[in-house]
C-alpha cells in the first residue's frame, strides 16, 4: 500500500505552463507573458523559457493591475505576438513529443487561449495537448466536499506551497507543478501511476464535474445553463456527457476555482 511519502513516477519531472492575457474571454484575449518550465522531482527549476508579447490591441487596465503589464510596457518590451505564440507552441510541443508531462492550472484556459492565438497568428495550433496535469481537476475530484474558493493561491496554502508574486507566469506555473507534485505524493494510492491514465481519468473527471455544477446552475439559477467540460481544452465543440456523472449537494458545491 502507498503511503503519503510515496512518489507516482509522473511526479519525478515535470514540465509547468502558464500564461497571463488581455481578459477571460479564450476567443478573444490575447498573450500578454507566458512561462514554460521543467521541474525535477524536489520542485527544481531545471529548464525555463518565458516571453513578453506586444498584444496588439489595448491591455486593458484590469488586466494590467494583475499582471503588471501595461499597454505601453508590453509595446516597449514585448515582441510580436506572432513570433511569441509559435515559439510557445513549438516548445510545448517538444515536451509533449517526449511525453513530459506539462501541468496547467486550470488547463482550458490556457490551452484553449493558445489554440485561438495560434489560429489568430497563423501558427500550427495544438488540439490536443497531452499528456496534461490539472491540479484544479485534481482538488476538485479528490477533496471534492471542501467549501471555499479553489485557486491557485488557496490550493497551493493547503498543501503548503510558497506563492509569492502571484500573478507572475513563471510563478504562478512553478507553484502549480508543486502543487501537482504534492497531490500526487499525499494521493498516490488513489491516482494512477500512469501519466497516460492519469490524462484520460482526469478527461473524465472534469465532465463528471462539469455535470454537477451543470445540474446544480439548473436547479438554482438557469434552468437551460450549460456547463463545458471538455477537458483539457476547449474550442467549441461540445463534450461528450459523462454515462454516470457525480452530482454534488448544492450546499456542498466547490466553490471558484
Amino acid at each position: 500500500m502507498n503511503t503519503v511519502d510515496a512518489n507516482p513516477h509522473w511526479t519525478d519531472r515535470l514540465a509547468v505552463f502558464d500564461l497571463e492575457t488581455t481578459g477571460i474571454e479564450v476567443e478573444t484575449s490575447r498573450i500578454v507573458t507566458a512561462f514554460v518550465g521543467v521541474i525535477t522531482a524536489d520542485g527544481s527549476v531545471e529548464r525555463s523559457w518565458s516571453w513578453m508579447a506586444d498584444p496588439g490591441v489595448e491591455i486593458p487596465p484590469r488586466a494590467a493591475e494583475i499582471h503588471g503589464v501595461t499597454t505601453e510596457r508590453a509595446r516597449a518590451e514585448g515582441r510580436p505576438a506572432p513570433a511569441v505564440v509559435g515559439e510557445i507552441v513549438a516548445v510545448l510541443t517538444e515536451l509533449f513529443a517526449a511525453r513530459t508531462p506539462v501541468v496547467a492550472y486550470n488547463a482550458p484556459y490556457d490551452f484553449s487561449l493558445l489554440h485561438f492565438e495560434a489560429e489568430r497568428h497563423g501558427v500550427t495550433s495544438i488540439d490536443d495537448p497531452s499528456p496534461v496535469v490539472d491540479p484544479l481537476i485534481l482538488d476538485r475530484r479528490l477533496d471534492t466536499f471542501r467549501r471555499g474558493k479553489r485557486t491557485l493561491e488557496v490550493v497551493a496554502a493547503l498543501h503548503g506551497v510558497p506563492l509569492e508574486g502571484a500573478h507572475d507566469a513563471g510563478v504562478d506555473a512553478v507553484a502549480a507543478g508543486r502543487v501537482a507534485q504534492a497531490i500526487g505524493r499525499l494521493h498516490a494510492d488513489a491516482l494512477p501511476t500512469s501519466v497516460d491514465e492519469l490524462h484520460e481519468a482526469q478527461r473524465t473527471w472534469s465532465l463528471e464535474q462539469a455535470e454537477s455544477f451543470q445540474s446544480y446552475m439548473r436547479r438554482v439559477r438557469d434552468p437551460e445553463f450549460i456547463a463545458d467540460g471538455a477537458w483539457p481544452i476547449r474550442t467549441g465543440r461540445p463534450a461528450a456527457r459523462p454515462e454516470a456523472p457525480i452530482i454534488v449537494p448544492a450546499d456542498q458545491l466547490p466553490i471558484g476555482i
